[in-house]
Parts: structure tokens; sequence; C-alpha cells
């Protein structure tokens, strides 16, 4: 998949519709899979590996909220800059067709997949991002589309 290597922030008028960025990586811990589940989602396929083996899933995985915030990591530290940040307007969906197991890499990629001038704001700008997490195997573990404010170079008249 082609990504773009940039560090430097981007701006509405910078976006192209169809262009895919990509992200650094980062290695999932078994302890960070328990600690996060056990203060934000206490199910034992997500704290407990003996009763995770139990599970319809068999082993110890990590809970999608996790990975969600792993993803929004890799958004906020990956090659797609945008001015501002990473203001979210909203999240259209979101998938987890497969688990996330301890000891993973993962990666992602960020899509623009639409852009428009914000009825509201003329200094801002308004995308929609697919954002598609990949596991070390290229298995796709996380998938969401959302709606973000960028920031403008210079605002419409």
């Amino acid at each position: 998949m082609k990504t773009q290597n940039s560090s430097k922030l981007l701006y509405f008028e910078d976006l192209e519709i169809g262009k895919s960025y990509g992200s650094k990586q980062i290695t999932v811990d078994e302890h960070e899979v328990i600690e996060f589940a056990q203060r934000y989602d206490p199910q034992p396929f997500h704290t407990d590996p003996e009763a995770a083996r139990q599970s319809v899933f068999g082993t110890l995985v990590a809970s999608g909220w996790h990975t969600a915030a792993l993803t929004m990591r890799l958004r906020v530290t990956g090659d797609l800059q945008l001015a501002g940040g990473w203001v979210g307007l909203g999240i259209e969906s979101m998938k987890w067709p497969k688990p996330v197991l301890p000891g993973d890499t993962l990666h992602a990629v960020f899509e623009v997949i639409e852009k428009r001038e914000s009825k509201s704001n003329p200094s801002r700008g308004v995308i929609r991002v697919r954002t598609s997490t990949y596991n070390q195997r290229e298995e796709l573990v996380f998938e969401t589309v959302s709606v973000q404010i960028v920031l403008r170079r210079e605002p419409a008249l």
C-alpha cells in the first residue's frame, strides 16, 4: 500500500482525496492489555490468560477499545499530521475484524476519502478519513471512518 512520509503540518488545501499516509509501529504488551482491560473493559478474556483459554478467542486478547486507543496514538504520531490536530466531529463506523493479541505489532494507514469546506467556519475544512490498523501479518484488526476538522491555510472568501 502506497504511503507518504511527511512530518509537516498539512492544511485542508494540502489534502488529496484517495491519498494514503502511514504510521510508525507499536507493539502490544501483555501487561498493558491486562492493565487497560482491568480499568476499562474488565472481561475475563482481556484480564485473565487462564480464563481467556476457555473463551471464544482461546487466548488473551486486547480490548477493542484498547486497539482503538492504540490506533489513536498511531494517528497522532503518524504521517498525516493535520494542522490543528486530530479534532474529531464524529465516528461513522468502527470494525474489529480480528482480535489483537499480546505481542502483535500494529501499524496504521490513513486515507482521506472526502473533503469539503466547513459550512459554519471559513477557517476550517472537514474531511472523512478511513483509518485501517494492521498487525505484523498485514491482517486488518481495526478499521474506522471518522470526520475531522482541519484548519485552512487561508479562509475561504
